[in-house]
């Protein structure tokens, strides 16, 4: 069922708001693509990656971008609020699972042995990894001036908005909680997060977890026999005797050299096999438990700005990099085992060899973890600055706000805007690679000094006779083999602590969505009811003092047809919402007959509710699709659908009938008018045939005849049903068996339309001020056709 739109006050208050709905939204929302992470230093390895699955797939959902001119507004005034506020039509906003690029990102069926989340939600993926101490917090502030003091390029210099999320301030309190952290804490931290990547890589694919794990464990052991090999190889060249009888003695230990590197060889590539089919399995598997939960929890949840930060990190980067961090865990622990050979090889030659080659790489070491902080507290500071920098472009690119952007000649005005925040995106990334470049010319620095103390003690050992000249040059070799397989190491732990962040963020996001989704046992919904009474609701929304509702009682009988209006945020989508379960009030109660809604499985209840709405979702599939919606009821129950909707005519129209695709940026795809996909909307409420009837707003992109015709409609519809009835236009609720009309969230007047009427209150002041303008209209249309008529003679 698509989910009702939100009343379109700001949620502070119900005053002065636009009018609800708006902004429709259009097929072109759905693809639009997610705002792009910073383009600071790209995080090492393969994970820059777009996230696995279809990459030109939008944000989950379809979205509802603002159309121009609403939101270069909102980009303007916005100053004070948090960057989730600036972006309630962002990507994260309406929507967390949608069909990407038509219906590509339905899950293929995974490998042998994966394993995926149970349908309820729940998942075998392991819980999140333990948040490290949080250090003090950073201060990017303190370390540059105001980004707002940036000239605009092509301006006058002067600010043309005073954009929030290019100043730095409060929003960034928090950057120190999993940043400031230096080696042991990655230390610690990397057990944990190596078996966080086991267990999903496990569930994803245990065949191929085992495979890669054992054939690199299989690797080592054979690069340990090969050093040990090279020792015999080397004592049997130089000893003593002719050439010829040298280079024979050293063949059975040269063969057994080619032996151990040529099988070394095979069982890499086998491992590298095992990796490569892990990814897409792990990819896959997150992205199913992350959709999962995001189309599961709470609407309201989508009203906290702070849902929506952590939200935007797991989708940008955390669900991304979860094929990453398996990768990772994997090359730690290939290049912990060429250590570990390495190791066992110098310890067996000399003792003292091995804690002079671990003095080598330190330096290496902290360089690494330093530039991993850096860049993560970066991409961290940086998701408002580019998710602003998203709306910007969507407004600049767009099809549905290219021709306003023209008409206001508002191209120089986004271009200054678009400069001012990608200028701040940019000196940001700028600050962290020369922070970056100062820290690895240290830790190279100092690694070569420590390099140089471990070739002059291995001199040292050799010159008073410590150890032999065969193996002095064995030494070398694994020395070097150390160094590699310790800087593979240190390579692979910044990678995967560095990734292992944005990992849990992704864990995190997954463990607090499972605690908002309702787990608790509840009985099964009523299927009908004799009367549906809401008691003393009181609600308001996330982070705002005032109620949008305070105190509101209705009721709506079996069969009736019952009307809200009243002005914009007087709070009546709001009401229909928890009417529908889609949100919880904070006090007072919602009950079918004696049946408290809050007692009951909300999935269920939700089957019983219909719901036409006025900026309802256009789906980029077919006409049947967008109509069934994943039910299926028959045939007949489609045509009926769409024929007491109206929709059938526009079927008629199109080229491949149900089967037409509306959507035109695909072939064969067609692109219907506004009122077109009203009664496409209206048939999907209909296709429903539940007991209650929710429609608001249902008319707004039609005109007046089409209007009557559907009001028509959906009375003849009704049939026994209930019909709550959410519009402007006070005409067409004339014949509401009870109109309720909200003020400032509670109802002020109700009864019928002749009772209101004569009470002469609020309703009576509204539909005066309609007729009027409505007759005015009208005789301004004759006076012109007569004046045009004579013209014409």
């Amino acid at each position: 069922m698509a989910d009702l739109p939100q009343d379109s006050e700001p949620h502070s208050g119900p005053a002065s708001s636009p009018r609800p709905g708006s902004t429709s939204s259009h097929p072109s929302e759905i693809t639009a693509s997610p705002p792009p992470e910073p383009t600071s230093s790209p995080p090492s390895g393969p994970t820059s990656s777009p996230p696995s699955g279809p990459t030109s797939s939008p944000p989950s959902g379809p979205t509802s971008p603002p159309p121009s001119e609403a939101a270069a507004a909102t980009l303007s005034e916005q100053t004070s609020s948090s960057p989730s506020e600036t972006t309630s039509s962002s990507p994260s906003e309406t929507t967390t699972s949608s069909p990407s690029e038509q219906t590509s990102s339905s899950p293929t069926s995974p490998s042998s042995g994966a394993a995926s989340s149970t349908p309820d939600g729940s998942s075998d993926l392991p819980p999140p990894l333990p948040s490290p101490p949080a250090p003090p917090p950073v201060s990017l502030a303190a370390a540059s001036p105001p980004l707002t003091s940036r000239p605009a390029p092509g301006g006058s210099g002067e600010d043309d908005a005073d954009l929030g999320e290019v100043t730095f301030g409060d929003w960034q309190a928090h950057l120190g909680t999993m940043t400031g952290v230096g080696f042991l804490t990655i230390a610690r931290r990397l057990p944990a997060l190596v078996t966080q990547a086991v267990r999903i890589a496990w569930l994803a694919g245990p065949r191929d977890t085992v495979a890669a794990v054992t054939l690199s464990m299989l690797g080592g052991v054979f690069t340990a026999f090969g050093l040990l090999a090279t020792t015999g190889v080397l004592q049997a060249l130089f000893a003593a005797g002719p050439t010829p009888d040298r280079v024979r003695a050293a063949l059975p230990a040269l063969l057994l050299v080619g032996a151990a590197a040529t099988l070394r060889t095979a069982l890499q590539a086998g491992a590298g096999w095992a990796q490569s089919r892990l990814e897409p399995q792990v990819a896959r598997i997150a992205e199913r438990q992350l959709y999962e939960l995001t189309s599961q929890v709470d609407l309201i949840r989508y009203d906290d700005p702070e849902f929506h930060d952590s939200l935007q990190r797991a989708r940008l980067r955390g669900v991304a990099v979860a094929d990453s961090v398996v990768d990772a865990t994997i090359d730690v622990l290939t290049a912990l085992i060429g250590i570990a050979a390495a190791a066992g090889v110098l310890g067996i030659l000399h003792p003292v060899l091995l804690p002079l080659l671990v003095l080598a790489v330190l330096p290496d070491a902290w360089a690494a973890v330093r530039s991993a902080r850096l860049r993560y507290t970066t991409m961290y500071a940086l998701i408002p600055v580019s998710r602003r920098k998203w709306i910007l472009t969507d407004l600049m690119a767009d099809k549905n706000t290219a021709a306003e952007v023209r008409s206001f000649t508002m191209r120089e005005f986004l271009i200054r805007l678009y400069d001012r925040v990608a200028g701040a995106e940019q000196d940001a990334v700028l600050r962290t690679a020369r922070k970056q470049t100062v820290a690895r010319i240290i830790g190279e620095a100092l690694g070569g000094v420590g390099t140089a103390i471990v070739y002059a003690a291995l001199g040292l050992l050799l010159a008073v006779g410590s150890v032999a000249l065969a193996v002095a040059g064995t030494a070398v070799l694994a020395i070097r083999t150390g160094q590699s397989s310790l800087a593979n190491f240190m390579f692979a732990t910044n990678r995967l602590y560095e990734q292992g962040l944005y990992f849990t963020d992704f864990l995190d996001f997954c463990r607090r969505a499972r605690e908002a989704v309702d787990r608790e046992p509840r009985g099964p919904a009523p299927s009908s009811f004799t009367r549906i009474t809401a008691e003393d609701v009181t609600f308001r929304y996330p982070g705002k003092e005032d109620a949008v509702l305070d105190h509101v009682s209705i009721h709506l009988n079996h069969g009736e047809v019952v009307a809200l209006v009243g002005e914009n945020g007087s709070g009546k989508t709001t009401l229909s919402k928890i009417l529908a379960g889609l949100y919880e009030p904070e006090t007072g109660r919602v009950r079918w007959d004696d049946t408290d809604i809050a007692d009951v499985d909300q999935h269920d209840l939700r089957r019983h509710i219909a719901v036409i709405a006025q900026d309802h979702t256009r789906w980029p599939l077919t006409v049947r699709e967008n109509i069934a919606m994943g039910l299926d009821k028959g045939e007949q129950a489609l045509h009926d659908a769409a024929r007491v909707a109206g929709a059938d005519a526009v079927v008629a129209e199109m080229p491949h009938g149900y089967r037409t695709l509306l959507d035109r940026r695909f072939k064969d795809g067609q692109e219907p008018s506004g009122g077109q996909w009203q009664r496409i909307a209206v048939a999907r409420g209909f296709y429903r045939d539940a007991p209650l009837l929710i429609c608001d707003e249902p008319t707004a992109a039609l005109d007046a005849r089409a209007e009557h015709a559907l009001f028509e409609r959906i009375r003849d519809h009704a049939d026994g049903r209930t019909v709550l009835l959410i519009t402007h236009r006070l005409a067409s609720v004339r014949y509401a068996d009870r109109i309720y009309v909200l003020d400032h969230g509670r109802v002020a007047e109700q009864g019928t339309h002749d009772d209101l009427m004569r009470l002469d209150g609020i309703y009576a002041e509204l539909y005066t001020l309609q007729a009027e303008a409505y007759r005015t209209t009208e005789a301004e249309t004759d006076t012109v056709s007569t004046e045009t008529g004579t013209l014409a003679t």
